[in-house]
């Protein structure tokens, strides 16, 4: 199958104000999905433009909370947990019986992955019917954004425990953060059907594709820095994907009670800062 191709084509028509033909395709997917739109700012099929619109909406204000300790990480994005836990000898789980190359997901080089070897991860899957928009799981200033080419597989549990090296061979977009307490990375991976991927700094990222790693460095310090607060908005997918965070060695402790399958919520407790971190 064509997955760029199909997924450009698909992304032509969420992007076309189509009046009642966006309304009615709106209409069907919230009821195929059971999309709970009483938590939606904007609540009806008819007050999208778009169906990217739609996918991307904006919560009501008060639908999330996002934790207030400044000792815990709260979830960047509503969906469930794939795999989550330390990363050895280099390598990150995706499935019983899969490992994938952390250097490889980050992009290739091995400076930007060597601060995150025997750190931790964590890989959480949006479903169709989630809340499409990525924030920041703790404050932190943005240093570079890595654009890596690929392939667009699905990243559903099936192909998840079926394709090999899934997530490091997927189209994706890498994000790398200085926090106080260590370097944190959010990779944004792309799909079929995945019209696009986009950041709140430099917008739609992808498309178009390309065939080469392209990066972009950001400043630590002054005007043009670029800092995020815990719970801000950092990016979006026009339909569904996954997000993958690595963080330094003891840099973080996830929460016992989560693995995978765990539904996510934005700004619940995701983790705690080490106590030699906080």
């Amino acid at each position: 199958m064509p997955k760029h191709a199909l997924s450009r084509l698909v992304g032509k028509f969420a992007a076309a104000e189509a009046g009642w033909f966006t309304t009615r395709a709106i209409s069907m997917f919230i009821k195929a999905y059971g999309i709970n739109m009483g938590e939606a700012k904007l609540k009806n099929a008819g007050d999208f433009k778009t169906f990217n619109d739609f996918f991307t909406r904006e919560l009501e204000q008060g639908a999330r909370t996002i934790d207030p300790d400044g000792a815990n990480l709260c979830y960047p994005v509503d969906g469930a947990i794939s795999q989550q836990g330390d990363i050895t000898d280099g390598q990150l789980i995706q499935a019983k019986g899969f490992n994938y190359s952390l250097t490889s997901l980050l992009g290739g080089d091995e400076r930007t992955s060597a601060p995150f070897q025997g750190g931790k991860f964590s890989c959480i899957y949006l479903a169709p019917k989630d809340y499409h928009r990525i924030h920041m799981p703790m404050a932190a200033t943005l240093r570079e954004m890595i654009y890596v080419p690929g392939e667009l597989f699905s990243v559903n549990p099936l192909t998840a425990n079926n394709v090999p090296n899934l997530f490091s061979r997927n189209e994706r977009v890498v994000t790398i953060f200085d926090t106080e307490q260590g370097p944190m990375a959010m990779v944004l991976v792309g799909a079929t059907i995945v019209a696009s991927i986009e950041t709140v700094w430099a917008g739609t990222v992808t498309p178009p594709a390309g065939k080469d790693i392209f990066r972009w460095h950001y400043p630590a310090t002054g005007v043009d820095a670029i800092h995020f607060e815990k719970g801000n908005e950092m990016g979006r997918f026009k339909l569904g994907s996954t997000v993958i965070s690595t963080f330094a060695p003891d840099m973080v402790t996830f929460n016992e009670n989560a693995g995978p399958g765990t539904v996510t919520r934005l700004g619940e407790h995701y983790a705690a800062l080490s106590p030699t971190k906080q």
